[in-house]
């Protein structure tokens, strides 16, 4: 599937324009654009050819990682993420965004602000830095939200979200986004029938992975068991709109900030 995306087109009630200036205004105080797209360049190339980094954040591991991994891919992926949960999603108002190995964020403030006002977020993620971009996401994006320590499998946010009141009551929503492929093949395991539990229980599920086969030998089992509990896997290749910056970084890179491929797993209303 393709389609050009932006956040105007989008209709996405927060602030994005602030988030990309926030990030621009913290990260390119002390470097260049010139320096970014150079640590873009090695980022890129951890990605591709040395995926087993990480699952200890080696991409997080210096000042010009972070901040490319911050204006060039974080941008991109809120992008692809609010196409996907406008194609994939039925309407549904309000939602409990739940991100797990949440990064800096994107992906579940996409969802949030898909969702519209009322809306809550919470990411979870290891990683201090990652967490605190999450939260400066949250801010600037004038989302209700928070970041805290935890795991995709650990499954400390269930009690918290499942407390008394009207929460209760607002359908959750699940977002892996470019993470379960990070996890130990036991942690793995033990997270799929976590999420196919939360589906049956009515949330909605989504789980955003690479392309690439060669890295996920485990995508196929998930594929099998998510279609035989009512969902669908699908592969994008979308052309997206992305801010100046992130443009002018892959331009730098030699990267096209303009395509993003993945595919995906979902359950739930669509």
């Amino acid at each position: 599937m393709s389609s050009d995306s932006d956040p105007a087109s989008l209709s996405l009630p927060c602030a994005f324009d602030a988030w990309i200036a926030d990030l621009e205004a913290r990260h390119l105080r002390d470097m260049t654009t010139a320096e970014v797209a150079r640590a873009l360049r090695a980022l890129s190339s951890t990605y591709v050819e040395r995926r087993a980094r990480l699952g200890g954040r080696g991409a997080f591991d210096t000042a010009g990682k972070r901040a490319a991994y911050a204006l060039y891919y974080a941008p991109r992926r809120f992008l692809m993420t609010a196409h996907l949960v406008r194609h994939l999603a039925a309407p549904s108002g309000p939602l409990r965004v739940i991100d797990l190995g949440c990064g800096t964020g994107a992906a579940g403030a996409a969802w949030a602000c898909a969702a519209g006002a009322g809306s809550s977020l919470t990411g979870l993620d290891t990683h201090p830095w990652a967490i605190e971009e999450a939260r400066a996401a949250y801010r600037t994006l004038r989302l209700d939200g928070t970041a805290r320590r935890g795991t995709a499998v650990d499954a400390t946010w269930r009690p918290r979200e499942r407390s008394r009141g009207a929460a209760t009551r607002m359908p959750m929503a699940l977002v892996l986004s470019y993470v379960a492929n990070e996890l130990a093949d036991d942690a793995r395991a033990a997270l799929l029938p976590q999420l196919l539990a939360e589906a049956a229980a009515g949330a909605r599920v989504l789980v955003m992975e690479p392309i690439s086969r060669k890295t996920s030998p485990w995508w196929p089992a998930w594929t099998r068991a998510v279609v035989a509990a009512g969902g669908r896997q699908d592969e994008w290749r979308l052309r997206i709109a992305p801010p100046p910056i992130t443009e002018a970084l892959g331009r730098a890179a030699g990267l096209d900030a303009h395509e993003a491929t993945g595919r995906t797993l979902w359950l739930g209303p669509g």
